[in-house]
């Protein structure tokens, strides 16, 4: 993905903390994987990089998709809704697991008879996945 001016960031509608919601929706087969947040940065290094880019809230800093996981997302578009509020990308999801829970994605609970039900396997377990260097 090649940009060249800044001027396209200043379309979105930031939230008052600078934030824009973002979804990663995979490729080929349409699932919805997650959902994160992006300022400025991390959509203007999403766009130059080609690889998802969101910004952690609970880190306080930009985040890589995979970087401590190994399982990033490759991004294939980068869409803007009609409210110029919400980004949505679509990604190739690198070794099949997109959530922290090591599951294919976030939307594992179903609501079920007034209940949140599991309804999604873990693929690999968190702790392999994210064991300390």
């Amino acid at each position: 993905m090649v940009v060249m001016s800044s001027e396209w960031l200043e379309a979105i509608k930031w939230n008052s903390d600078g934030l824009v919601p973002a979804i990663a929706q995979e490729q080929g087969s349409g699932k919805l994987l997650m959902v994160a947040w992006m300022n400025r940065d991390a959509l203007a290094a999403t766009a130059k990089e080609g690889r998802a880019v969101y910004w952690s809230r609970s880190r306080n800093k930009l985040w890589r998709k995979g970087e401590e996981s190994g399982h990033g997302q490759i991004v294939k578009d980068i869409r803007l809704d009609c409210d110029n509020d919400a980004i949505l990308l679509t990604v190739e999801q690198q070794g099949g697991i997109a959530c922290h829970t090591g599951r294919h994605n976030c939307f594992f609970q179903q609501f079920q008879d007034g209940r949140w039900v599991t309804v999604e396997p873990v693929i690999k377990s968190p702790s392999d996945i994210y064991r300390k260097k």
